[in-house]
């Protein structure tokens, strides 16, 4: 069973209140835009995958192993990404990936989709559809469907380097970029974490592909370059890839590139 705040707890924890009303059930998504009211395309397809989870929520552990299990399984054109939400903090558990602008992220999403609120786990695909992040029998179904769905971009990266305490690269976009942005991720392999509070207490947890670092570029055609700073969170010695995505301005994600960041 999945959990839902309503849009009113999220203000009302920020506010630092120690409040809480009940979870109810996500509706299906029955109004989303699907893949086939995607960008028509002539680039290799994608699939990016954006799970919203916390180490705070009982429920998100197996969406989060699932993730881990679709990224292993298709590592060339899935893009699997770990948001993790701060509205759960307030249980007893300050995530340590938390931040509040994926919350944001999340309910900019919502909004979208025209959905009632913010719930975890929750996976959407392609910034096109969401669904219950936890659920096999979806995730392997909508993999299917964009894989057979042509990207309206094609980024490709060169000149990967990381210095210092930021990661630079060139990169390059192929298609119209006309109201497109770019985003770049900085994503963490992996964590293992002991909770010690909250829902989850006393349980060790895997998280991967967690994002630790986000920035907006402008999407141009042709070649450019740019960096994304790493963030102190990361040990020296843990294993970082970048992701470069692009995404208009309804959020359809029509382009990605990912690799791996030597250090």
């Amino acid at each position: 069973m999945f959990k839902k705040i309503i849009g009113a707890v999220i203000v009302l924890v920020s506010l630092g209140f120690m409040a809480f009303t009940g979870f109810t059930q996500a509706p299906e998504n029955d109004n989303a835009n699907t893949a086939e009211a995607m960008e028509e395309g002539v680039y290799e397809p994608i699939v990016v995958l954006e799970l919203y989870t916390s180490q705070g929520c009982s429920s998100c552990p197996p969406a989060d192993a699932l993730l881990d299990k679709v990224k292993k399984e298709y590592q060339e054109n899935v893009f699997a990404l770990s948001y993790h939400v701060d509205y759960w903090n307030y249980i007893g558990w300050k995530d340590p990936f938390s931040k509040s602008e994926y919350t944001e992220k999340q309910r900019a999403y919502n909004i979208k989709f025209r959905n009632r609120s913010n719930y975890t786990p929750q996976v959407v695909v392609n910034g096109q559809e969401h669904f219950v992040g936890s659920s096999a029998s979806k995730m392997y179904s909508k993999i299917n469907t964009y894989q057979k769905v042509k990207a309206g971009n094609r980024v490709g990266i060169s000149q990967l380097q990381a210095a210092d305490n930021s990661v630079g690269f060139q990169y390059e976009i192929k298609g119209s970029t006309k109201g497109k942005r770019l985003r770049a991720i900085l994503v963490l392999d992996q964590r293992i974490t002991e909770v010690k509070r909250g829902e989850n207490r006393n349980r060790t947890l895997r998280n991967s592909n967690i994002v630790v670092a986000e920035k907006t570029i402008s999407a141009k055609e042709g070649k450019a370059s740019s960096y994304i700073a790493i963030p102190d969170s990361v040990g020296p010695n843990e294993k970082i890839q970048l992701m470069l995505l692009v995404e208009n301005d309804t959020y359809d994600i029509t382009g990605a590139a990912k690799g791996s960041v030597e250090r």
